[in-house]
């Protein structure tokens, strides 16, 4: 049985080497996703960035991760720090990811998600 825990492994994998097939696989069709400045994107944009090279991250590492699974959906949220490359551009910091996950014909994907980039007070 595939867990929640286990996709979100694959999905941090597929981040970090911009695996296109993977990333295509991992993510539904009809995603809605928040990015931190606010723009709303598909899946055609998050797999155009890493098809392009316009984004790629050089860590992705998970310091805290909660789960709440729904039997067919399931809700992640993740703690990440994150380095990398957005058009050129070097960046680094702390986000905070929800995810949710959808159960759909025995295959679960990424439906809809929200970051925001942590910052000091």
């Amino acid at each position: 049985m595939i867990t929640i825990e286990r996709l979100e492994e694959k999905l941090r994998q597929a981040m970090l080497d911009s695996d296109v097939p993977i990333l295509d696989e991992l993510i539904a069709d009809d995603l809605i996703f928040t990015m931190h400045t606010g723009l709303v994107v598909d899946k055609q944009y998050d797999l155009d960035a890493h098809r392009s090279g316009m984004h790629k991250f050089t860590k992705v590492e998970i310091d805290d991760r909660q789960i709440l699974n729904y039997g067919n959906f399931a809700v992640v949220a993740v703690k990440t720090y994150l380095a990398g490359i957005h058009d050129r551009q070097a960046f680094s910091g702390t986000y905070r990811f929800t995810r949710v996950w959808a159960k759909r014909q025995e295959r679960w994907q990424i439906v809809a998600g929200h970051v925001c980039q942590l910052v000091s007070l």
